[in-house]
Order: structure tokens, then sequence, then C-alpha cells
């Protein structure tokens, strides 16, 4: 039996605007003793406008240039959270070296370096790649006959896609897709227009709390945009920073209205950092 996560996500009063968000980020970079600190940021709707197709995907230009200067500072470090698989992830992120990179919505791990991946290596048991390979044959019936509904496969998952879809084929396609994640999956994630079975358990908050541990990092920053980036707020402590991109509601207790706020907001933080 899976575990299902809920798309309704924590009622908050947000602060809004990019004024909020910047001084909470200048501060940060004025307290010495927040470091080292962690910046985590999903990737799609937060640092890349969202596209009806999700190959389109890029990240805002204003972006490219502060997350350089985040992983260049010492005490600092980046990571992108995201529910696309690692390899796509770093296609499309134009992320520099030494960026961590938390793929499949946490199943997936590594860091860029001058070469390429270094991988964390994931390994199916022999039950889960033949649970894998029976969700991808279902999931393909549930896509069947619905236009605008498609299936991605991940190493660790299968991911039913329904932004393109008309409103009653979405809403079907999602709910077949639940129930067979109840039946097939260990771990199931219903976020934007997607639902994600996944035969390993794993979440951003789990691997954004992994990471942090490893790095011993005394504050993290994370932004994101998606019901299922409630699970990294809800990792966070009260020191720490948390942005909800968008609307909808959240636990975050900052507000962004759009990725160029947000990228705005990471330039004055990269900019007090190395004032």
């Amino acid at each position: 039996m899976s575990e299902t996560r809920s798309s309704e996500a924590p009622t908050s009063t947000a602060m809004s605007g990019a004024g909020a968000v910047r001084d909470a980020f200048e501060r940060l970079a004025h307290d010495t003793s927040a470091r080292p600190l962690l910046v985590g940021l999903d990737f799609d709707g937060t640092l890349a406008p969202l596209q009806d197709d999700p190959a389109l995907s890029r990240i805002l230009p204003a972006g490219v240039e502060p997350l350089r200067t985040l992983v260049a500072t010492p005490g600092v470090a980046l990571a992108l959270v995201s529910g696309r698989a690692l390899h796509e992830l770093h296609e499309l992120a134009e992320v520099p070296v030494g960026t961590y990179l938390i793929g499949s919505h946490g199943a997936e791990r590594a860091r860029v370096t001058r070469h390429g991946l270094d991988r964390d290596v994931v390994q199916l048991s022999d039950e889960q790649a033949d649970r894998l390979a029976e969700l991808g044959a279902r999931a393909s019936q549930v896509a069947r006959g619905r236009d605008g509904v498609w299936v991605e496969t991940k190493p660790t998952a299968v991911v039913v896609h329904t932004r393109l879809a008309e409103r009653d084929d979405a809403r079907g396609a999602e709910s077949e897709a639940l129930a067979l994640g109840d039946e097939l999956g260990s771990g199931v994630l219903h976020g934007k227009d997607v639902v994600e079975i996944s035969v390993l358990h794993a979440s951003k908050g789990e691997a954004l709390r992994a990471l942090r541990d490893e790095l011993g990092a005394r504050v993290v920053v994370y932004a994101g945009d998606d019901v299922t980036d409630e699970h990294a707020f809800a990792v966070l402590t009260e020191h720490d920073v948390a942005v909800k991109v968008g609307d909808g509601e959240t636990s975050a207790r900052l507000r962004a209205a759009d990725p160029d706020e947000l990228v705005a907001a990471l330039a004055a933080l990269a900019e007090a950092l190395t004032a």
C-alpha cells in the first residue's frame, strides 16, 4: 500500500512581496553566524517559468549569475531540488559546477562537476524493478484515449502528466493514477497537473534534511512553488527561510509572486554576500 501525499497544503498568511524576501535574504547575507548556509531551490515555477511543454523550461537569464555567485561564496552551498529526473534537470538548469542536484523528489542525487555528474547510485531490487515495469504499462493504459495526458518514466517512478488535457480527462486520469499508486506504489505525489508514483519512498523534505545534515548547514533557505515543496518547508526550523513562489496555500512565511521576483531576491542575496 502506498503512502499518498495530499495535494492540499497547509494554510498560512505568508508575507508577500519582493521586498520582504529580499530583506530576509540580505539579513542572512550579513549574519556570519548563518554559516554554513544551504540555499535550496525548486526549478520549474521557481527559477524557470512554467511551460506547457516541460522540455522548453529554462532558468531565467537573470538567475544564472546569482547562482554562480552563491556557489563561489565560501560557506554557502547551492542545491536544486526538483521532481524532474536527474539527467533532465542537469540538461535544463544551467547551474554551475559544485551545485547539488536532487531529482525525482529526492530519489536521485548528484553533484555537478567539470566532467558531468557525480551521482549517488540508485539501486532497485528485483521486486521494485518489476513493479516499475508494471507501473509503466498500467500508466500507459490510463493515458490511452485521453488527449493531453502523457506518461514519463523515471529511474524510480512513473509520472502521469495532465497539464495539456481537458479538465474532465485530467480529473479522470489523476483519479486512476492515484488508485494505481495505492495498488503498486511505495509513494504517491500529487502535484500541479501531475501524479508521480514511485517504487521507492522519497520526498523533497527528507532529501533536503539529509543534505543539511551532511553539510552541517546552520541555516537553510528553500524556495518552491508546488504542493510537493511543502514537504521541504515542513523540515525547516524557525531560523530557516521558506519562500512560496506564486499563489496557493502554504506553510512558508514568505511569498514571491513569480520566478522573476524570486530571481531578483536571489540577485540581492548574491550581491550582499559579495559586498
